[in-house]
């Protein structure tokens, strides 16, 4: 940021440079970041798989939906959680390609069933110790 006549002017964001934080903030959550496994925007690979896109925003909308409408038990989490596993297992073991819209999907039921597991065992936790 420049200041002129006590204005502050923002200095124009280096794409690249953003680009490139953002993809060693992807390999540090462990994305491999195959681009054949990616999403692309404007020339510019996600940072993250199509699959851990999927995660991100499972659990980052989670909070909202469990909170307003439903609010899945520990084994319902599990359910949710499953089909990102067979996905992972069909194409690892070669018996059916995973599409890009179908990781993103199984991604976000995965994030999602994730989400409601550390919670549900938080909650267990805290409950079970008498803080709640």
């Amino acid at each position: 940021m420049q200041k002129i006549n006590g204005l502050v002017i923002m200095q124009r964001i280096d794409k690249e440079k953003l680009w490139t934080n953002c993809m060693k903030i992807g390999a540090a959550l462990g994305c491999h970041q195959l681009p054949e496994r990616s999403f692309f925007y404007h020339g510019y690979q996600f940072p993250v798989c199509a699959r851990c896109t999927g995660v991100l925003i499972g659990t980052i909308l989670s909070p909202v939906f469990f909170y307003n409408i439903w609010f899945p038990t520990i084994y319902q989490g599990i359910v949710l959680c499953a089909p990102m596993l067979i996905d992972w297992i069909l194409q690892y073991k070669g018996i059916k390609p995973s599409k890009q819209v179908r990781r993103l999907i199984t991604g976000f039921l995965g994030g999602s069933g994730m989400f409601a597991i550390e919670i549900r065992a938080i909650l267990y936790i805290l409950h079970a110790g008498g803080l709640l």
